[in-house]
This record gives C-alpha cells, structure tokens and sequence, in this order.
C-alpha cells in the first residue's frame, strides 16, 4: 500500500509547484492559472471588429459557443496550458491597450505558433530547423519577430536567432505601446520599438485595444508563466519620450512664458503646465523659426477642450490658413460630432484628416510628436501614426480652402488657443 501512497504525495507536489510557478510577479495578472482556462474563449485568424459589433449578449453568447472547441484542443497538465496543435486559439476575455507581456513556451518539430497582439498576428514562434521546411519563409531568422509584416518592413524578422532545442522552454517578453512593438526571446532584444502593421486592413494603424491570443497549429505547444501588466499613460509618455530622445530642446521651462511671444497675456503657467487662460484665445509662438523639425509635447484636454500647434507659421494671422494648425481635440465632445473630417484631433487643418480612435480617456496625458520633413508630415498620437502626408502630392483642386502653408518652407511654431484651459508640457523641438 505504501507505493500508492507516495506516488499520490509525489503527484500533488507536482502539482502544487506546477501551479505555483504560474504565480504573476508584483504589478502583473496571470492570464493562465495554471488550474484551467478561465479568462479565455475561442476566436482563429479572423478580424476582432467581428467581436466588437456584437452587442454585450451576443458576445458573452458567442464566447460561450467557443469553448467545446476550446476544451476539444486545449488541456491542463501539470500547471502546463497545452495545445494538440489544431482548433481555435485562446483568446483573452478582456481587451488590453499598452501592455508588458511574459510568457514561456515549448513547442515540437513541424510545430508553428505566434502571439496575437491585440487580436492581430503576431510575435511568430517557429520551428527553426531546415528539416521543419519553412526557411524559405523566414523560419531560419528565428522566432520573435512581426512575421505578418509586409515584406522588407522593419521587425519582420528578428535581429538574431535565440531558440532554444526542441524540450527547452522559451522565454519572451512583449511590450507595446501604441503600434510600437519590443520583443525579448530569452533574453535578447530581438525586436526594437517596431510599428506592428494591421494585418486586416494595413490601411489603418492596429486597433488601439484587443485580446491577446496564443495561436497553435500543426504540433503541440506548451505554454506557461503567461502574465499581462497594463502600461498606464504616465509610464507609456515616458517610454515613447525616451524614444530617439538626443537632440531635442526644451521650448518651455514649466515655470514662465520666457522664450515665447505673442498672445503672452492669454496663456499663463499653472502647476508646471502651459494652458491657454479661460475665454483667451490668439496663438502663443516660441521665439525661433524652424523648417524641418520634430515637435514633442505632452497635453491634456478638458471635456470639449480645443486648441492646435501652429506650424511654419508668420506672427500675424490665424495659422490655420496663412501657415497651418494641427488639430488638438477632445473627439468625444458632443459638439464636435458633425465636424469635417479634416478638423477633428491630429489632423492638418483644412487639408488631412487624421486617423481616428487614439486618443487617451479626456482627462489623461497624451504624447504627441509632429513631424514635418520638406512637405512631409507625420503626427504620431501616443504611439501610433494618425497622420503619414506627403502635401505635394494632394489634389489642392479639390481643396475647399487651401492653407497658406502649402507656400512657406519655415516659420514660426506654438499653440493656437481657442478659449480652453489645454494643458502642454515637456514642449520640445528638434531642427532636423
């Protein structure tokens, strides 16, 4: 009676630490528990826009639909989530935005797998072996990179080969941040601050909040130690500013309105933070012209909050037409919901509209960098480009009222108020 016995004890051991190396680290939530498949349902290679059309009813009835799939192909053993290799991936309940993401796998030859990152593939995990066949496709570079990127792109292929032989787990480390991916494969930094493209529609940025999904297909996976921590804005600002951050200057000092001109009486400093005084308007300039440049701020909008950063601008007159204004606006604003396309958050006034749906809850930090090279401008909001133009190539007859800055090469930058207590900081430029 006595083997029984300590094979029981052995098996709970197991077990137990099996279990308890699924413990998430401080500031992080376990996605796996290492017991069962709470917090997952079943979703493949298929848009997740599927998913948010879908009333609250017909989701949670549609997740539930899912799992005899789920349970058909996935398991718990030992503390291990694994995969037969076929049927549906597991896929978050929840949706995350910026976020840090560890995880552990083992997989087996002829096996291939990926990450999806907000319901878009994804971080691949290949088998990287000649005798697995896929060299042709990349297999050879290693796992870890943006596989679904467009071919040449930057991340599609990670920067070194770091798998581990086949029966070795792996180690990765995901973050991203706005359309920004790093990876870490046991260890290395194979992918660096890379734009993950949209896979469903390379048209628009990745969706600024998604599931996570653990793809399997063609050989079994183990996976393990899976944990998320969410990146709130302040970390996420710090982390984009961080960015190619030489070269820069401060513009404004958090403390006065030395160094800038203009509508001086209208703006005023308040708790280290440049905002336009309540009812003011007219447009605060720093006090040098620049060309091509890279402008970084941090702003905050109030409920309807509207303001704009005057670019290539002379001192007199409104820059939206005689230079141009980028947009600054709280999208969600009731009264602004039958604006044009052109006037809403990042866009060129007048002339491009921005993309859409990336701006942080009113009331939040955001990080913004405007980029102008010869008639070349970017916009990248918290991360993600909303605006990619090259001016010269817009059909200006078609234009209703073409900006005055469609004819100046340099000029003045600064904030054009409209009346509303925005709020700027870590305001810098760089001459490019």
């Amino acid at each position: 009676m006595r083997l029984p016995i300590a094979s029981s004890f052995l098996s709970l051991v197991i077990a137990t630490s099996a279990v308890g190396q699924n413990q998430a680290p401080d500031g992080f939530t376990a996605l796996f528990n290492g017991k069962d498949l709470t917090g997952w349902f079943g979703h493949g290679t298929k848009d997740p826009r599927t998913l948010w059309a879908m009333s609250p009813d017909q989701l949670k009835a549609h997740q539930q639909s899912t799992l005899g799939d789920i349970t058909a192909h996935w398991r718990v053993e030992d503390g291990e989530l694994v995969n037969d290799g076929e049927g549906l991936y597991l896929t978050t309940l929840k949706d995350y935005g910026d976020f840090e993401l560890h995880l552990e796998y083992k997989t087996v030859a002829g096996a291939d797998s990926g990450v999806y990152l907000r319901g878009v593939p994804q971080v691949q995990i290949w088998d990287t072996t000649k005798a697995g066949g896929k060299w042709k496709i990349g297999a050879d570079k290693g796992s870890g990179g943006l596989w679904n990127n467009s071919d040449g792109a930057p991340g599609k292929d990670p920067s070194k080969l770091m798998d581990k032989p086949f029966g070795e787990w792996n180690s990765m480390k995901i973050t991203m941040i706005g359309e920004r991916v790093s990876v870490v494969m046991n260890g290395e930094k194979v992918v660096d601050h890379v734009v993950m493209e949209n896979y469903f529609d390379r048209k628009i940025p990745i969706f600024a909040k998604g599931p996570i999904q653990l793809q399997t297909h063609g050989g079994e996976i183990r996976w393990r130690n899976v944990f998320v921590r969410e990146i709130g804005a302040e970390e996420a600002n710090q982390a984009l500013a961080a960015q190619d951050s030489e070269g820069y200057e401060q513009l404004f000092n958090g403390k006065d309105l030395t160094g800038w001109q203009g509508a001086v009486e209208n703006y005023e400093v308040k708790d280290g933070t440049l905002m336009c005084k309540p009812g003011k308007g007219g447009t605060l300039y720093a006090m040098d012209e620049y060309s091509d440049f890279s402008f970084r701020m941090e702003f905050k909008v109030p409920p309807g909050g509207n303001n704009g950063v005057a670019v290539r601008a002379p001192l007199q007159g409104d820059p939206a037409w005689v230079a141009f204004e980028i947009q600054t606006l709280d999208n969600t604003a009731e009264k602004y919901k039958n604006l044009k396309p052109y006037q809403f958050h990042g866009s060129v006034y007048g002339l491009v509209p921005a993309k859409r749906g990336f701006l942080r809850p009113v009331g939040e930090w955001n990080f913004q960098d405007i980029t102008f090279k010869g008639q070349h401008v970017t916009v990248t909001l918290n991360g993600t480009t909303i605006v990619d133009q090259d001016l010269s190539q817009i059909d200006l007859s078609k234009v209703e009222k073409v900006p005055g800055g469609m004819e100046r090469s340099s000029g003045l930058i600064g904030f054009a108020g409209h009346s509303d207590p925005v709020q700027m900081r870590n305001v810098s430029i760089k001459k490019l």
